[in-house]
């Protein structure tokens, strides 16, 4: 039976798609054996928000405290992120980026402005304006289930 498919499917399906076609664009741009997504992701979020406690970052993504600890330490290792103390909690450390975690996410950011701008070029603003609207709205339904 070939039926059409409900619109909402096609869009979660086709933000699926993006999402596996975005990760190999970004293994590309950035380099897979370099940094791992999951640690370019921690790393992102700490320059956009500053420091963070390893639950908050879990609770943001949302995977679990865990997981973000096992991205977190090999990252201080490396030496991108540093723990600090924390002013509202004694044993909840802070993850900061250092120098080094700071440049890095710069030169990531540089290297995915050049692709953004060239995308950005094929599409109008108010359909991409429409787009993340739309994406965000179908995201906001599935948090409040």
């Amino acid at each position: 039976m070939n039926q059409k498919k409900p619109s909402i499917e096609n869009l979660i399906d086709e933000t699926v798609l993006l999402f596996h076609r975005l990760r190999v664009v970004a293994n590309e741009l950035h380099g897979g054996g370099e940094l791992a997504a999951g640690k370019r992701g921690v790393l992102k979020g700490l320059y956009e928000n500053g420091p963070q406690t390893v639950p908050q970052m879990a609770r943001a993504r949302p995977v679990s405290r865990q997981h973000i600890q096992s991205l977190v330490n090999p990252l201080v290792e490396e030496g991108y992120v540093e723990f600090i103390d924390n002013p509202h909690h004694r044993r909840s450390k802070l993850v900061q980026l250092t120098g080094t975690g700071r440049v890095f996410v710069e030169k990531m950011q540089l290297r995915e402005a050049e692709v953004f701008q060239t995308l950005s070029a094929k599409f109008s603003e108010s359909r991409l304006t429409q787009a993340t609207r739309t994406l965000r709205s179908v995201r906001e339904c599935f948090e409040k289930e």
